[in-house]
């Protein structure tokens, strides 16, 4: 009779322990999802968003083999005809392309001088891929568009 009523003890014990342990894991839970890796990148992109780049996801595989043919988490530039195309390439956090006018890069730049990238290197990684295809991009990526030289359904704007 004693060893039954010893029995029901240690579960008594237990349940501070099991209470600490749900306030344990939910402490780390909030900190690891705090220190998440992808934070910065995303911030990175709201910016720019801000600034007026647009995203355009690479929903396709001709989409994604363009993307991955850019320098990954960095500015660059495309030329479609005459005009730049500033280029954001984020193969891991939202798999999309951010495009935008140099315009809205000159913005950006004001606002986050750090992340100024000298033309000369911007020059030296667009001539390693010169053949960048603007067709398997949405309309509203086509510059001839954004200028009102070609017809769109809608006015684009970076």
């Amino acid at each position: 009779m004693a060893g039954q009523i010893n029995a029901h003890k240690s579960p008594l014990i237990y349940e501070r322990f099991r209470r600490c342990g749900v306030v344990l894991s939910s402490l780390s839970l909030f900190y690891l999802t705090a220190c998440s890796p992808y934070s910065a990148i995303l911030r990175k992109e709201k910016t720019l968003a801000e600034n007026g780049f647009t995203a355009h996801p690479a929903d396709t595989t001709a989409r994604w083999q363009m993307m991955n043919l850019l320098p990954a988490k960095k500015v660059t530039y495309r030329m479609q005809g005459t005009q730049k195309i500033m280029l954001y390439s984020d193969p891991i956090a939202c798999g999309c392309v951010y495009m935008g006018s140099p315009q809205a890069y000159n913005l950006y730049i004001k606002k986050h001088p750090k992340a100024y990238v000298d033309k000369q290197t911007m020059f030296a990684e667009n001539n390693q891929h010169p053949g960048w295809d603007w067709s398997v991009w949405n309309w509203t990526a086509n510059p001839d568009v954004v200028s009102g030289l070609f017809p769109g359904s809608l006015r684009a704007s970076y």
